[in-house]
């Protein structure tokens, strides 16, 4: 937040969603510090902040020492990233910077000695007259200075040096603890990357942006072939769509009646079951005959393939091929350990909003936990799941769950992941045991908006798919697993 109302000229980052954690971007004449282990990204980070500055007719400066120039150049292009319009500014020990004079005749062996780097670069800085400048990594500067105070001190006025040109300096560092405060002081903002390995995947977060202010918390980071790519956690899936009390039919009169119609436009399904039991063939009912009544679905499966899906949907008459083809039904399948949970949540807003989605199927939670890289603590899974689904609400599209319960009979607990309290609608299915036999049953256990049935129906899973009998009656217990008749008067 800014909260003395003064207005800041920013530069985009290169990255728009490290833009929108910036709260719009870096601001002109300022010193931002990007702390991260070896292969986080910092680089990376870096030559699409020279880029983004290249593209708005700016002059910019790389100053590096640990690879040459024309490496980094490759390495940019390597994933599309150009930045043969930088001018570059080679510091290392084993350049000729040092030892020779050349384009950029800044310092002599007598001034390295002194450890005055930083003054001297100031020199070359008003010749160039960058707008931006990439120093990767600012600590060969600390080591060639005297005293940590001298580095503090030549830092300070670097800083200032800067403010009144209007250079926006990104300054690069590996986690140092020694250092590390300091450093943070002295800059205007603090960009900190992560990489914890393949389950917990790469994340970043600002914990400073002076003046500005930021958003807080951890968020989704890759680098993908375009380089590196951030998903705010909870953004807003935005959405003008006006609410409509409108249902989505399951196409299966005995069900769309327990259901006092079908479940409404807007609302989140948790349908829950144990294995076997008939979710995935349900939540493909109400996909299909969405898509075939105009209303475009969509469904992202984490526990079976593609071929599995449209095989076993198509074996119960549901034509899920002919309606992928027309466009008004998508499914797209999930690799283990691919996205981040603020990537995978981005991906589908963005799907609904460019197709106009109306139903989105999620196959299922357990599946989500396991596949999304840091999905496996419960209380950050009932979190990444509410930001997506409120996102998708908010575009008046309806969303079911898929959540297997290890319980194969009886109810003692309505959902798996304690994800209860982010539906409005939980319908189960379950098995009951009579005389002996295993059968299936459906119900409803919550509906927010509407009525519905409040005793379950048998069902069952034929050669033709999901059929709907009549209410459960004449029994107790049916919510046990193992129902007893009444006894009649």
């Amino acid at each position: 937040m800014n909260p003395s109302g003064r207005r800041f000229r920013q530069r985009s980052s290169g990255v728009p969603g490290l833009d929108s954690l910036l709260n719009g971007g870096f601001v002109d004449g300022r010193l931002y510090l990007v702390i991260g282990p070896p292969g986080s990204g910092k680089t990376l980070l870096g030559t699409q902040f020279l880029r983004a500055g290249i593209d708005a007719g700016e002059t910019v400066l790389f100053i590096h020492s640990e690879e040459s120039a024309p490496d980094l150049r490759a390495n940019a292009a390597n994933l599309g990233i150009d930045i043969e319009d930088a001018e570059f500014l080679d510091v290392g020990p084993e350049s000729e910077f040092f030892t020779e004079s050349g384009s950029y005749d800044v310092v002599n062996p007598k001034d390295i000695e002194d450890g005055y780097l930083i003054s001297d670069i100031r020199r070359e800085i008003e010749a160039v007259d960058p707008d931006r400048i990439l120093i990767d990594p600012i600590t060969h500067f600390q080591y060639l200075e005297p005293t940590e105070y001298q580095f503090r001190k030549r830092l300070i006025s670097f800083a200032r040096f800067l403010k009144d040109r209007g250079t926006t300096v990104l300054a690069t560092k590996t986690p140092s603890e020694r250092t590390d405060t300091q450093l943070k002081s002295l800059s205007d903002g603090v960009v900190v990357l992560s990489h914890d390995g393949e389950k917990a995947g790469r994340r970043i977060r600002v914990p400073k942006h002076r003046g500005v202010g930021q958003r807080d918390g951890s968020h989704g980071m890759e680098i993908r072939e375009r380089g590196v790519e951030v998903y705010p956690t909870g953004a807003d899936g935005g959405g003008d769509r006006l609410f409509e009390p409108t249902q989505f039919s399951s196409g299966l009169p005995e069900l769309d009646t327990l259901l006092a119609g079908g479940i409404e436009r807007g609302t989140v399904t948790i349908l829950s079951g144990p294995a076997g039991v008939g979710k995935s063939t349900t939540a493909t009912q109400f996909l299909a005959n969405a898509a075939a009544s105009g209303q475009p679905a969509l469904a992202y499966l984490f526990e079976e393939s593609i071929e599995t899906f449209v095989y076993r949907a198509e074996t119960f008459g549901l034509p899920v091929s002919d309606l992928r083809e027309a466009g008004s039904l998508f499914v797209e399948e999930i690799d283990a350990l691919a996205l981040s949970p603020e990537e995978f949540a981005h991906q589908v807003r963005a799907h609904v909003r460019d197709h106009d989605v109306e139903l989105v199927v999620i196959d299922g939670i357990a599946g989500y936990k396991n596949a999304i890289k840091g999905g496996e603590d419960g209380v950050e899974l009932r979190s990444r799941l509410r930001a997506l689904i409120q996102g998708l609400v908010r575009a008046n599209a309806s969303v079911i769950l898929v959540d297997q319960r290890r319980e194969v009979t009886g109810l003692p607990e309505p959902t798996s992941e304690s994800v209860s309290y982010l539906a409005d609608n939980i319908v189960f299915q379950n098995y009951i045991e009579v005389e002996g036999e295993l059968q299936r049953v459906v119900g409803v256990l919550k509906k927010r908006v509407g009525g519905f049935e409040t005793v379950p129906r048998r069902f069952e899973i034929t050669a033709d798919g999901l059929e709907v009998g009549e209410p459960v009656s004449g029994m107790h217990g049916v919510f046990e697993g193992i129902p007893e008749r009444s006894e009649t008067d």
